[in-house]
């Protein structure tokens, strides 16, 4: 909708101003075809074309205000409601299969992974989704009354995301962040796993109200829980899984092992 509103008022101002497609794609070197595109919002109108279009209209700023309005989001549209749940959150339990939770990853693996995203993201949104999720991180150390317990696949350690450099740097950082006294990190084994474990990423949050949800996770899609069944059942099923799981301590152990294998 920002990308479609910015285009509108850059027709309006050129229109206004009697000023034809050619001429303004002409003087910000765009061909008429990107510009008709971006007046249409189907692609996002690039700051060159808002500072040409802002000079030859007279918009006197009023076209360049609309910078801000066009910097990408942090986070996936379908994942909003999460991160602002996950934010107010005092007690999270999360349960991811094959990457390594959010909260726990390094920058070179966040990059890694939302660099290879298909189809390809361009530099800004790669930047802002990496400074998002770094920013989440801080609810670790600025919360410590808050209670963060991880269970992970052990297939999310040996993926190999950003090669053995990146993996070696992130399976230190689980150790590190499992030090912290209010988090705890759980390995599930391969050969504990039941295939229902293998149906994706599911999260419990708890809110200082005491308000449960539940949030699930698939290819381009999300869900946040809030119905009392919906959340009851994911609660069990993650109950289950973390029973299979290894203690803390063993999980430490298991952790260790796959760095000295790097």
């Amino acid at each position: 909708m920002a990308w479609r509103y910015c285009g509108n008022q850059i027709k309006l101002w050129r229109t206004q101003a009697g000023i034809s497609r050619e001429e303004l794609g002409k003087e910000a070197g765009y061909e008429y075809e990107s510009v008709k595109s971006m007046e249409q919002g189907r692609c996002k109108p690039q700051l060159r074309l808002l500072e040409v279009a802002d000079q030859m209209c007279g918009a006197r700023g009023l076209l360049l205000a609309a910078r801000d309005y066009l910097k990408p989001d942090k986070f996936q549209s379908y994942a909003q409601s999460f991160m602002e749940a996950e934010a107010e959150a005092i007690a999270l339990h999360w349960y991811e299969t094959v990457l390594i939770p959010g909260l726990l990853q390094t920058e070179d693996y966040a990059r890694a992974l939302i660099s290879s995203h298909c189809p390809p993201l361009d530099d800004e949104t790669i930047e802002e989704r990496v400074a998002g999720r770094l920013e989440r991180q801080e609810k670790l150390r600025d919360q410590p009354t808050a209670m963060f317990n991880f269970v992970i696949y052990e297939a999310a350690l040996r993926t190999g995301v950003g090669g053995p450099g990146v993996m070696r740097g992130q399976l230190l950082r689980l150790l590190e962040s499992g030090a912290l006294r209010n988090v705890s990190i759980q390995i599930l084994p391969a050969d504990r796993c039941s295939h229902s474990w293998l149906n994706g990423p599911l999260v419990l949050l708890e809110s200082a109200e005491h308000e449960q949800h539940a949030y699930t996770e698939g290819q381009e899609s999300g869900m946040l829980h809030a119905d009392v069944e919906t959340v009851r059942k994911l609660s069990h099923r993650h109950g289950m899984i973390r029973m299979q799981a290894l203690s803390v301590e063993e999980s430490t152990r298991f952790i260790t092992r796959l760095v000295e294998e790097i």
